[in-house]
C-alpha cells in the first residue's frame, strides 16, 4: 500500500489504477464473509443450465475494489465516506477487472472521486463496462472512521 500527500491532490489528478482477476476462489470467499450463497456466483452447473458463460461475480465486489483502490492510493488517514455505482454488465468468473477514477473535486478534509470498473480484454484494452458512472467521497486526514476526531 502507497499513500500520496493528500496535500498534493489536485483537481485532474489520475488515480492509480486497481487491476484484479476475481476467480472462483475468490467469488466463494466473498460468498462466506457476505453470507450471499446464491448459486449464480459458484455453482458451475446451475449457470451452465442458465446457459451462461461461468459465475458471476458479485456486484458488490466493484465496490469493495473501489474502496480498496482509494485506500490504497489515499492511505490509512483515509475514509470511504460515501460510494455510489451503477451495474453496466456481468463479470464472470477468471475475468480481470481494471478500477479506474479522477479526482474531481478536493479540500483539506475531502476528497470527491469519479471512477469506472471496467473488464480487461486479453490484449489489455478495455472490453466492456461493469460499472459506472462510480462516485466516492472521502475525508481526508481520519485515521478512525466517522465517529472518531480528525488528526
Amino acid at each position: 500500500m502507497s499513500s500520496v500527500d493528500h496535500a498534493a491532490i489536485s483537481v485532474g489528478d489520475a488515480i492509480p489504477p486497481l487491476e484484479r482477476t476475481i476467480g472462483l476462489t475468490d467469488m466463494v470467499a466473498y460468498a462466506g464473509a457476505t453470507w450471499d450463497w446464491h448459486k449464480l456466483h459458484y455453482d458451475q452447473a446451475y449457470v451452465a443450465e442458465k446457459q451462461l458463460p461461468g459465475p458471476i461475480v458479485d456486484g458488490q465486489v466493484y465496490g469493495a475494489l473501489l474502496v480498496e483502490m482509494l485506500q490504497d492510493w489515499l492511505g490509512p488517514q483515509s475514509f470511504v465516506r460515501e460510494l455510489e455505482f451503477s451495474f453496466r454488465n456481468l463479470v464472470f468468473a477468471g475475468e480481470t477487472l481494471r478500477c479506474a477514477g479522477t479526482v474531481a473535486e478536493v479540500s483539506a478534509d475531502r476528497l470527491v472521486a469519479e471512477m469506472t470498473v471496467v473488464v480487461v480484454a486479453e490484449d489489455g484494452t478495455d472490453a466492456r463496462t461493469a460499472a459506472a458512472p462510480c462516485r466516492a467521497v472521502v475525508l481526508l486526514g481520519r485515521a478512525d472512521g466517522p465517529g472518531g476526531s480528525p488528526r
